[in-house]
């Protein structure tokens, strides 16, 4: 079973997301996630400055094997990219909750109520995995 920090929230697409603050998080995808893509060559990121929607695919994480949307798992603007996976996308396979994509500054905080729980998340998951 891939591991699932308790400190973070989840998404049903796989992301998880870190507070940073009151109305800041990190972005990254998760172990199970990670796994499932394989070796990571690339990082696609969303443009600084840019708004995005819940749900909105807004990265993309390139594999050996495919290329997957990274879909915001909140809604706001994207303040910071994390330019060491431009040089070093393996870190996402290495270490997936150290690794964030980008960070958001939060249109509405209150979203963070509709994402899963670490115990909730690996529930989802148990579930994909059958």
């Amino acid at each position: 079973m891939s591991h699932a920090p308790a400190n973070l929230y989840y998404s049903a697409s796989h992301q998880w997301i870190a507070a940073e603050g009151d109305d800041i998080v990190a972005v990254g995808i998760t172990d199970f996630a990670q796994e499932a893509l394989g070796d990571v060559v690339f990082v696609e990121f969303p443009s600084l400055g840019h708004t995005v929607a819940r749900d909105e695919a807004c990265a993309v994480v390139e594999s050996v094997k495919s290329a997957s949307d990274v879909f915001a798992p909140l809604s706001g603007a994207v303040i910071e990219v994390n330019s060491v996976l431009e040089s070093a996308p393996e870190l996402v396979n290495q270490a997936p909750y150290e690794a964030w994509l980008f960070k958001l500054k939060l249109a509405n905080v209150k979203e963070l109520d509709a994402l899963l729980s670490a115990s909730a998340y690996q529930a989802l998951t148990a579930e994909q995995t059958g």
